[in-house]
């Protein structure tokens, strides 16, 4: 019989894989030109109906409002898909990196440099290209 602290885990995991599928479906569909010409549309519409409306607050307030909540919530939706799009491409690097004979396995975990360090690591490399190395 399972614990209820594993059955809390496997939900928390279930809902997490639910919204990993979500945010990415929603991501792929919000990022197609078709979305963003139904984007448009609805701006036509919407300021096609103002004159009916006779350009009142509340004709302005469905626009921000929808807007507004829209760009909430898809701050979540994007920035959850571009996290996991980094974290697979810096693994995929990493494991370029670890293959690569000669490479420094030093710079897998970059990103957990400081910026000053990063800066230090980028001048670094830019010498290197240049020719300019010590």
């Amino acid at each position: 019989m399972e614990s209820a602290d594993k059955r809390q885990r496997k939900s928390g995991a279930g809902f997490k894989e639910a919204f990993r599928g979500f945010a990415k479906r929603t991501a792929d569909l919000v990022g197609t030109p078709m979305a963003f010409l139904g984007a448009v549309g609805l701006i036509v519409v919407w300021a096609a109906s103002g004159p009916t409306f006779r350009f009142s607050d509340t004709w302005q307030l469905v626009i921000n409002t929808a807007t507004t909540i829209i760009t909430f919530l898809m701050v979540f939706l994007i920035q959850n898909t571009q996290n996991r799009d980094s974290r697979a491409i810096h693994l995929k690097l990493d494991e370029l990196i670890k293959a690569l004979r000669g490479a420094r396995n030093s710079v897998i975990d970059l990103e957990r440099l400081s910026d000053d360090q990063l800066k230090k690591l980028e001048d670094e490399y830019k010498k290197l290209c240049t020719g300019k190395a010590r």
